[in-house]
């Protein structure tokens, strides 16, 4: 009686194969999509740092905060690239700079339509993410 050879794989190895990989998927998602958002965060942090510090090399060099609609120019020779863009919650990719022209020695206050990146105040020279601290899905004070 002469053996037959198999070639392929039967249907049962195919769905257990399949249930692996599937529950192999379901555990390092959720840590791989973790790790992407907090990258972004900290991506953000970073560029809100880098933004602060020339402002504040700018005011050591020319004895003033850039003035109101003035930052993204003021910054270029500060910067090495583009005017950075946020790359977290709505205000994600906006290049804008709103500019809080109250002359109080508070912090900037963001703007309450959103439709910019950064919030910055020439009064003191400060900046903070564009975001409502109230209503942010971030949650936390940028």
């Amino acid at each position: 009686m002469k053996r037959r050879t198999r070639s392929g794989f039967s249907l049962i190895e195919m769905v257990i194969v399949i249930l692996i990989l599937g529950i192999i998927a379901a555990v390092a998602a959720p840590r791989m999509f973790d790790t992407a958002e907090q990258a972004e965060i900290n991506t953000t942090r970073q560029q809100l740092a880098v933004l602060r510090n020339a402002i504040e090399m700018h005011r050591a060099q020319n004895g003033t905060y850039p003035a109101n609609g003035e930052l993204v120019t003021a910054m270029s020779d500060m910067l090495n690239g583009p005017f950075p863009q946020p790359t977290i919650g709505p205000v994600r990719g906006l290049t804008g700079v709103y500019y809080d022209t109250t002359t109080t020695s508070a912090p900037v206050v963001p703007s309450p339509d959103g439709k910019s990146g950064w919030a910055y105040k020439p009064h003191n020279g400060s900046l903070k993410l564009n975001l409502d601290p109230s209503g942010s899905d971030i949650g936390v004070d940028w």
